[in-house]
């Protein structure tokens, strides 16, 4: 039995295997200052629907499991550090397999605002729109890292070019999609995965949909992305990679 599958059973047989309607999902790895706060802002109804909070905690060695559970999630404690890919890929599945119709994701950093999931749900559940991402360019970040700032600017261009559909923000971490989406899209990358699943959405030719959100200062904890020239090649990477394997889907 691999780790997934273990996670997975363990989680069913604390949790159940039907939750609520909407799940927000959440990877963690050492995010014991932040998390109580994201998770504990997150209501227990959301666009009119009940709601849940599952925490995958990757691999972490503090007490961000204790916390997020202390605070209302619902944990799934993985013992292996695997990378933030792997980990929402896991939650990904977990919504599935407990019902969800809707997925919602947020950083467990305190980055993102949980008042603004409405935002991204309301034209999904309307119907208006698969797949719905905030972006920092249409509406604010409080980040002041000039080489950050140009690269969001740079991957939303060369995003846009690629799959012919205008993008201005690949990497916000609040989104929401319907639950099946995460089902039909190849997911393998164990971070960086959030320009893999947009671009897959897109490829598949499901309807996407930007809205304002804010970017805001990390409070607690500190960054798991690496230094800047090394998180721009390895991003480099993975947007190149996926568009090259999605290429068979936009051409169907």
């Amino acid at each position: 039995m691999n780790v997934d599958e273990r996670a997975r059973q363990e989680f069913t047989a604390e949790y159940g295997t039907s939750l609520a309607p909407v799940a927000v999902i959440m990877a963690a790895y050492r995010e014991e200052g932040s998390i109580g706060d994201v998770v504990g802002a997150i209501p227990a109804t959301l666009c009119g629907l009940p709601a849940c909070t599952i925490v995958v905690v990757d691999g972490s060695d503090d007490d961000t499991a204790a916390v997020a559970r202390k605070h209302g999630a619902l944990v799934c404690d993985v013992p292996v550090n695997r990378g933030q890919g792997a980990a929402l890929r896991l939650g990904y599945s977990l919504a599935r397999a407990t019902g969800a119709s809707y997925i919602v994701t947020i950083d467990a950093d305190g980055q993102y605002d949980p008042a603004e999931i409405p935002a991204v749900l309301s034209p999904v559940v309307r119907g208006e729109a698969d797949f719905v991402t905030g972006s920092r360019r249409l509406g604010h970040q409080e980040t002041d890292d000039l080489v950050r700032h140009l690269g969001v600017r740079v991957f939303a261009w060369v995003m846009s070019r690629l799959s012919g559909q205008r993008v201005t923000d690949t990497s916000f971490g609040l989104r929401a999609m319907r639950a099946g989406i995460t089902g039909e899209v190849r997911l393998r990358q164990p971070q960086y995965q959030s320009a893999e699943l947009l671009i897959g959405v897109i490829a598949r030719g499901h309807r996407v949909l930007e809205v304002p959100g804010s970017m805001l200062r990390r409070t607690a904890g500190e960054s798991k992305k690496g230094h800047n020239v090394l998180y721009g090649w390895r991003y480099t990477r993975v947007v190149a990679g996926t568009w090259w394997r999605e290429r068979p889907h936009r051409a169907s």
